[in-house]
């Protein structure tokens, strides 16, 4: 079956780095954008970052841009998240999830992982 797993996710401080890792089994992973969003409590959940297929074309959400970089390694069917410069605003649980478009509007994503907790805090 489908199955995406978030991994990497703890606490920093603020100004640390993280990398978080989503590994995809039961599709063909190279058919599928690949998105991260995140949930803050008490918030809507909303898109972060999202990886096309093919020529890797990437997109970031204005509030992460030029901190995090979404990367894709076909081979291991596994996409990234590098998240540098981590501020307090960066917590939330964040996940992965997979869709057949270019977009960060979650309706379009299917197959959800379970998420992993990134807490920034001194």
């Amino acid at each position: 079956q489908v199955q995406l797993v978030e991994s990497g996710g703890g606490l920093v401080q603020p100004g640390g780095s993280m990398r978080l890792s989503c590994a995809a089994s039961g599709f063909t992973f190279s058919y599928y954008h690949i998105g991260w969003f995140r949930q803050a409590p008490g918030k809507e959940r909303e898109g972060v970052s999202y990886i096309s297929v093919g020529d890797g074309s990437t997109s970031y959400a204005d509030s992460v841009k030029g901190r995090f970089t979404i990367s894709r390694d076909d081979a291991k069917n596994t996409v990234y998240l590098q998240m540098n410069s981590l501020k307090p605003e960066d917590t939330a649980v964040y996940y992965c999830a997979r869709s057949g478009i270019h977009t960060l509007r979650l309706r379009y994503y299917d197959s959800w992982g379970q998420g992993t907790q990134v807490t920034v805090s001194s």
